[in-house]
């Protein structure tokens, strides 16, 4: 069976993390790795990393804060393992994710996997409602996706051989690491869908991901960003 890395970015993420990481590595094997690109946290996120004697884990930090883009792709350009997951730092993993994708990665043709995922608050309450049937359900085709991007990091596990070879380094100006990885899977590879809640994502005020709200005008923008790099790349 494949050996994964699960490559999370954190950014003072000291409440909830240990939530993620026990979650984690509860699922993993002996070859797996667990990569974790700190972006100068200012709270105690590197002590409650650093408590976790295990050596599946590894951890990089940031000289000067760099952004969650950046240092996603620095955490998947250290990655060694073929199939790569996605982690935020305040999210709870069911117990089945990671032998249900690596099941569904049997076919050798299939290089992305998303699953659905449930909504909970900051403090654990589940909201009634899932992230992909939210949003009225994922929809393949890279057209439908620059319009409306499907694409969810958390929810998200491909293949590394197809990202690294087409998909890296990151485009300069892009909306977001996971819509890139998407795109170009659109294009490369093939994408399926397991309409199972298999994360538990948290939102709350200060999500990583969240943190910055983008304007109409902005998405807009890195929309055109987006389709001119696809484009440069095709």
């Amino acid at each position: 069976m494949n050996s994964i890395s699960v490559c999370m970015a954190t950014y003072n993420g000291e409440r909830f993390i240990k939530y993620q990481i026990d979650s984690i590595l509860n699922q993993l094997r002996k070859n797996d790795e667990f990569i974790i690109v700190d972006d100068c946290s200012t709270d105690n996120t590197i002590g409650i990393i650093r408590s976790y004697l295990d050596k599946k884990i590894k951890l990089y930090q940031n000289s000067i804060n760099i952004g969650c883009n950046r240092t996603f792709e620095k955490a998947i350009s250290l990655s060694s393992k073929e199939i790569i997951f996605l982690s935020d730092q305040d999210d709870i993993w069911k117990s089945n994710k990671v032998s249900k994708i690596l099941s569904s990665f049997s076919d050798k043709k299939l290089t992305l996997i998303l699953s659905e995922a449930e909504i909970i608050d900051e403090n654990g309450n589940k909201k009634g409602y899932t992230y992909y049937a939210n949003r009225g359900g994922y929809k393949p085709g890279i057209i439908r996706n620059i319009i409306k991007a499907n694409y969810h990091g958390c929810t998200m596990a491909f293949r590394s051989e197809l990202i690294k070879k087409y998909g890296m380094p990151f485009p300069k100006n892009m909306s977001g690491h996971d819509i890139w990885i998407g795109y170009v899977n659109e294009i490369y590879g093939k994408v399926i869908f397991i309409d199972e809640n298999l994360t538990l994502y948290r939102r709350h005020n200060s999500n990583l991901s969240d943190s910055i709200r983008s304007s109409i005008l902005q998405m807009f923008s890195w929309r055109i960003d987006d389709s001119f790099n696809l484009l440069k790349g095709s």
